[in-house]
Parts: structure tokens; sequence; C-alpha cells
């Protein structure tokens, strides 16, 4: 008799604190552990759960999409061409070798080419696709570093480019902020490269 109160009181001890103790008929010898929960259950859950909502985008979204991936295999061998003509015309000075300029001047033209078509179709997606959570996060920085890449390729070309040709200062600064650009479109293209793994 002690012994059976002994184990039953270490069943009480070591059970854990939702679970009651029952004693059943004289048949059953022995106490009986119950369950006793604590909070609903996962069948007393009523609280409906929100569907997440449909986001639609056009047909056209996905010619733009292919658009936009398409010509983004054009930008490496277009920078790569870029820097090779650029650095043998800043390394020339203002005796430019005539295949370092009409390169630097056509690939200039693709560059401008490719940001344009790839500006046009990235940013209408981008706001088509807006209502779209997944893969938001990386739409936005990739579209940050590529505007921002945008802007600086505009100022190195636009503002820069024409005085480089007189100005070492100038020169310098071209190179820089071309490089500066040059490699904010490569993390923004690494970035797609990831998130679309």
């Amino acid at each position: 008799m002690i012994l059976a109160l002994q184990v039953a009181v270490a069943a009480l001890l070591l059970a854990p604190a939702d679970t009651t103790v029952a004693v059943r008929d004289s048949a059953d010898a022995g106490p009986r552990v119950i369950d006793a929960r604590l909070g609903p259950t996962a069948a007393d859950d009523t609280t409906p759960h929100r569907r997440p909502r449909a986001v639609e985008v056009s047909d056209a979204y996905a010619l733009r999409l292919r658009i936009h991936h398409y010509a983004s295999y054009a930008m490496i061998p277009l920078f790569t061409a870029q820097a090779i003509a650029g650095n043998q015309m800043y390394q020339s000075g203002s005796d430019d070798p005539a295949w370092a300029k009409s390169l630097h001047g056509i690939g200039a033209a693709g560059l401008g080419a490719l940001f344009t078509v790839n500006t046009v179709t990235g940013v209408w997606n981008l706001w088509e696709s807006r209502g779209v959570s997944e893969g938001r996060t990386a739409r936005l920085v990739h579209s940050a570093f590529m505007l921002a890449s945008d802007a600086g390729f505009a100022y190195a070309g636009i503002k820069l480019g024409p005085d480089a040709h007189n100005s070492f200062s100038k020169r310098q600064e071209h190179r820089r902020v071309a490089y500066i650009s040059m490699g904010s479109a490569l993390a923004g293209y690494a970035t797609m490269l990831v998130a679309n793994r």
C-alpha cells in the first residue's frame, strides 16, 4: 500500500502540468492520467485564415520581361568593350587611336540604347507588379542599383564625355564615374541572378 502511494505521488510529481489525475472504479487499481489541455485546440480555432490576394499582370508584362532579359545579356560584353577602348583612350591622352575612339563611341551608343530599353521595360514591369509581394525586395534593390547606374552613365557620357578629350582631370572623373556606374549595374544584375536562382 505504501509502495502504491509512493508510485502515485511520484507519477503526480513527474506528470506534466497540463494533466490531471482521475480515479476510476476500484476494479481498476491505481490512478489514471487524463489529458486536460488548457487553451483552444486546432479544432476549436475558428479564426478564418485570409487567403493571399491574387495579383494579375498583363500579357505584355511577360513580353517586356523577356525583352528585359535578352537585352541584359548584352550588358557585360558592352562593358568589356567600353573598358578596353576607354582605357586605351585614357592612356593615350589626346592622341586617341582611331579604333578605340570609334569602338568607344559605338559602345556608348549601345549602352545608351540598352539602358533605355531596360529602364523602360524594367520600370514598367516594376509598376505593374507592385502588388506582388514575392520577390519585391530583390526587385526594388535591383531597380535602385540600375537607376543609379543610369544616372551615372548619363552624367559620364553627356557632361564629362566632351570635356574628357581636353582635360586630364575630366578624363579621370569620366573614367571613375563610368566604373562606379558599371559596378552599380553589375550589383543590380547580380541581385536578380541570386533572387531568381
